[in-house]
Parts: structure tokens; C-alpha cells; sequence
């Protein structure tokens, strides 16, 4: 029996096969450009059967984020290992995070995002949710851990967990965001990263025991 979300979205057989033609098309001609014909023959399902499990493209365009953001997160949450060092887990978290952003997904989702965002800001509020804010919340958490082992000393954890997601994004967003790709190279990520944890590490590491 099919299940059917809060949001009318109805899960089938064919759901992850209509995801992954959807997510193809979406990230290939735009929000606006990604046709539910185009959609329907890349997923080799019917119209009907793609109207049968979501109503509307938004709803559609949103699940696609939410997957996607959720399985990179997992990932990252299935590397950490509880006895990393501060400066390991802090240049995992950052790897993963510029990894994001450099992904063809990661592009193409926040261009969509911000170009849709005035139209459909409820679009734009749970691609963060799904996205950016679950980032910020997992690593508020781990960064909580580590306070509490007596590597970090950080009083705000929410204000330390934007500032070294905003900092692994330094020198790299504005330039893919502008379309400035050919400045963005692996070298630079790594620079990127590495001194964010450096500048993270200078301000939070916890003071040597006496």
C-alpha cells in the first residue's frame, strides 16, 4: 500500500525512479525550464503515475533537496569517529561542506534556490531546513561534544557553527555563485578548508589544563 505524506506527496515501487529522473532534468534545465513531459520520459514513467505520487513540480524540486542534502549528511555523520582530534573532525566537517558546494548538485540547487526563492519562498525555507540548517544543527551538536571533552571552549555554540561553515566558504562561493569556476580548483578548497580550521582552532581551542 502507498504511503502519503503530510504534504500530499504519495511513496510507491516507482518513487526513487521518478526522484532520480526529476533530480536529471532539474539540474539540467532549471526549475522553471525542467518540463514534467521531459521529467515523466527521463524517469520511464507515465504522466499520470508522476502526477499520482506528486502533485506539483515544487513539491517535487523539494523532496529532491531534501534526499539529497540528508544523504550527503548521513555520510558525513558515518565518517566522525568519537575519538577524532578537534582539528580532524573540524576538517572533515569542512571537506564536506566544500565538497557541497562544489558538487554539480550543490550548484545547480542553490542557483535554483536563489533564483526561485522570491516566487516560492517556502522553497527556499526548507531547502535550508533540508540543507544549510541541518548542517548547522549536526555540527552544533559534535561541536558541543568536543566542548565537552575540553578541546573546544565555545560559549555560543550556534554563532561558532556559522561562523566555520561560513569561513569553509570563503574564496569559494561567490566565484562558483558568479560563475567564476575556472578560479575554483582542489588546491584552493584545500587553502579554503585548512584555514578555516586554523582561524576555528585559534579563537575556540580550550586552554591547556593546569
Amino acid at each position: 500500500m502507498a504511503e502519503v505524506t503530510e504534504q500530499g506527496v504519495r511513496r510507491g515501487r516507482k518513487f526513487d525512479q521518478v526522484l532520480e529522473g526529476a533530480r536529471t532534468i532539474f539540474l539540467r534545465d532549471g526549475f522553471d525550464g525542467a518540463s514534467v513531459d521531459d521529467i515523466a520520459r527521463e524517469a520511464g514513467v507515465s504522466k499520470a503515475t508522476l502526477y499520482a505520487y506528486f502533485p506539483d513540480k515544487q513539491l517535487l524540486f523539494r523532496e529532491i533537496c531534501a534526499k539529497e542534502c540528508l544523504r550527503q549528511t548521513q555520510e558525513a555523520e558515518a565518517e566522525i569517529d568519537p575519538s577524532m582530534t578537534a582539528e580532524a573532525m573540524l576538517t572533515l566537517a569542512g571537506e564536506r561542506i566544500a565538497g557541497f558546494i562544489m558538487s554539480d548538485f550543490g550548484q545547480n540547487a542553490c542557483r535554483l534556490i536563489i533564483g526561485e526563492g522570491a516566487r516560492f519562498p517556502e522553497l527556499a525555507r526548507d531547502f535550508y531546513r533540508n540543507g544549510p540548517g541541518l548542517v548547522h544543527d549536526r555540527l552544533v551538536h559534535h561541536l558541543h561534544l568536543l566542548v565537552q571533552a575540553g578541546a573546544l571552549q565555545i560559549d555560543d555554540l550556534d554563532l561558532a557553527a556559522e561562523q566555520f561553515i561560513q569561513l569553509c566558504k570563503a574564496s569559494l562561493l561567490e566565484k562558483l555563485m558568479f560563475r567564476m569556476d575556472h578560479q575554483v580548483n582542489d588546491d584552493r578548497v584545500r587553502r579554503s578548508v585548512h584555514g578555516a580550521v586554523e582561524m576555528f582552532m585559534a579563537r575556540y581551542r580550550a586552554p591547556p589544563k593546569a
